[in-house]
């Protein structure tokens, strides 16, 4: 990867698509050594190079690895101390991946500036709308920043539903991997002008699907 970096800077910038591919391969070895995890609705995800807001439900540190294997080169939102992390954090950091401040509103503010000017180049980014891990696996009252960028940017949001991944690693117990595969629903794209419609919409869709499937 840091050997790609200096290339996709140049080349590719906002997309990063080469060092995106290594953390696919990363994603999709590691996690195959111990469970499966399945994406169903690979119709439904929108080109390499087309910009969109990818949504998703959030209770593990598994839903990152489980996204990863959606194979499109979407940027995530993490806070700054994990960017220090060796190896892990290196690598979000050659990526492009997003740091947040999350006490802070200007950091706050900064970052869903950067997610709108990735938008704006053709770049994919990556919220978890309820703001940060459920603790029971219950998935929480979704924020509205998301939406508000992708409403703001007249881009398509694709609804993520991450089925298993708290069974597989709960938040707060990351020393406990249980052999639980994970399911990847991904929905139909929506898209208006209305962040609340979006919200609302998006909340409902992803929450449905995870209760149909537990």
């Amino acid at each position: 990867m840091a050997m790609l970096f200096p290339l996709c800077w140049v080349f590719d910038r906002t997309r990063r698509s080469a060092l995106s591919f290594c953390n696919d391969v990363w994603a999709t070895v590691s996690t195959a050594l111990f469970f499966p995890i399945v994406v169903e609705g690979r119709e439904h995800l929108p080109r390499h190079d087309e910009a969109a807001v990818y949504v998703a439900n959030h209770a593990s540190f598994m839903d990152i690895y489980s996204m990863f294997h959606l194979r499109r080169p979407f940027k995530f939102i993490s806070k700054t101390s994990n960017f220090l992390i060796p190896v892990v954090g290196w690598s979000m950091f050659l990526t492009g991946h997003v740091p947040l401040k999350r006490m802070e509103r200007r950091s706050q503010m900064e970052t869903l500036k950067k997610c709108r000017e990735m938008l704006a180049d053709g770049g994919s980014v990556l919220f978890f709308p309820e703001g940060t891990r459920s603790a029971t696996g219950k998935m929480a009252a979704f924020k509205k920043g998301a939406f508000s960028v992708a409403a703001k940017e007249n881009v398509p949001v694709i609804p993520v539903t991450i089925v298993g991944a708290h069974e597989a690693m709960a938040s707060g117990k990351e020393y406990e991997l249980h052999n639980a595969g994970i399911k990847v629903i991904v929905h139909p794209r929506i898209q208006s002008t209305d962040a609340d419609d979006l919200c609302a919409r998006s909340e409902k869709i992803i929450k449905e699907a995870l209760v149909n499937n537990s």
